[in-house]
């Protein structure tokens, strides 16, 4: 009987530190993000099979290729992680029949290029039963998605894929340290009352996220004054929210959410539009609190805190913009 290996990783909501994790940022002052993992995941099957190939069925984009493993994928979004994975991981067998599929496309804020990796990068492990621990994946899923593949960005993404649940990450150039953060039930629950996911319904693609990323990078490496400034900000940011979340101050921690994402705003105009500015402000008018766009920027998810009071009249605002409310736990 031929073998099949299923594995998943969490997608991510990032609550502060988003930019300080990229290295030119990290490797000179340190970066820091507090997130956390959601029940939205990237799913992978690894099948051996008696057939000589490999095929790689995407869900998402209902596509079914074949691949080899020594030809260049890169322009093709749909195989070529899947690609960047076996090259990688120097994979000899060539009987594979791989299937992806993930609750949230790329391009939607929530990091699912970056669990698409880490998933196939564990089941792979797995199947050839190498010893690796959570630090291994991620670390290995960094240098595929963007070394490999050169897919800007930082490295929070792999590291809150592979770890999963509530986490402040603290990085540098000599070392990446997660700490897992010891919410209790009622600071959770709290939570999940107050946040809502909107979809702005936008979804940028690849060339625009990168453009966004190699920005904030050349900003970065230049030592831009403002471009610092904020970054220090946001860090600065994220070390208060953990403080704020460990103590059980749920409003504040909502309010927070705002500031960091005016902070966010002042290093690229392009990370927002008049649509995604307009969605929240008229979320803010109708009682949330604070919030901001998921990811690099451009499109994808909102992230709003609405008091339990105001959580209604919310969504209705957002509504009547024919926005989806995306539940998750």
């Amino acid at each position: 009987m031929n073998m099949i290996l299923r594995a998943r990783a969490p997608l991510r909501i990032s609550f502060a530190g988003g930019g300080t994790d990229v290295p030119q940022y990290a490797d000179k002052y340190g970066g820091a993000v507090i997130s956390t993992t959601i029940d939205k995941y990237a799913y992978v099957s690894i099948k051996k099979t008696n057939s000589n190939g490999i095929t790689v069925t995407s869900q998402n984009y209902d596509t079914v290729n074949s691949i080899n493993i020594e030809e260049d994928h890169k322009n093709d979004e749909t195989i070529r992680l899947v690609h960047a994975v076996l090259k990688h991981l120097n994979v000899k067998d060539t009987n594979l029949d791989i299937n992806t599929t993930v609750d949230a496309m790329p391009g939607s804020g929530l990091g699912s290029s970056s669990s698409i990796v880490v998933a196939l990068a564990g089941a792979h492990y797995r199947l050839f039963n190498k010893p690796f621990t959570n630090y291994d994946i991620a670390k290995i899923s960094y240098k595929i998605e963007r070394i490999d593949c050169d897919i800007k960005g930082g490295l929070q993404d792999q590291y809150s894929a592979a770890f999963g649940g509530f986490n402040f990450i603290e990085f540098n150039k000599s070392s990446v340290i997660v700490n897992p953060l010891r919410i209790r039930d009622e600071i959770i629950n709290e939570l999940l009352s107050s946040f809502l996911l909107v979809d702005t319904g936008q979804r940028r693609a690849y060339s625009e996220y990168d453009r966004i990323i190699e920005n904030q990078i050349v900003k970065a490496e230049q030592n831009k004054g403002s471009t610092i400034e904020n970054l220090h900000l946001i860090k600065k940011l994220a070390f208060e929210m953990k403080d704020l979340l460990l103590k059980g101050d749920i409003q504040k921690f909502g309010e927070k959410l705002g500031e960091g994402w005016e902070y966010k705003k002042s290093i690229d105009s392009s990370i927002s539009n008049p649509k995604i500015d307009r969605l929240y402000q008229e979320s803010l008018n109708a009682g949330a609190m604070g919030g901001k766009l998921l990811g690099a920027g451009g499109g994808g998810h909102l992230l709003l805190f609405a008091p339990i009071e105001k959580r209604n009249s919310v969504i209705k605002a957002m509504k009547k913009n024919n926005i989806e409310i995306t539940g998750f736990n």
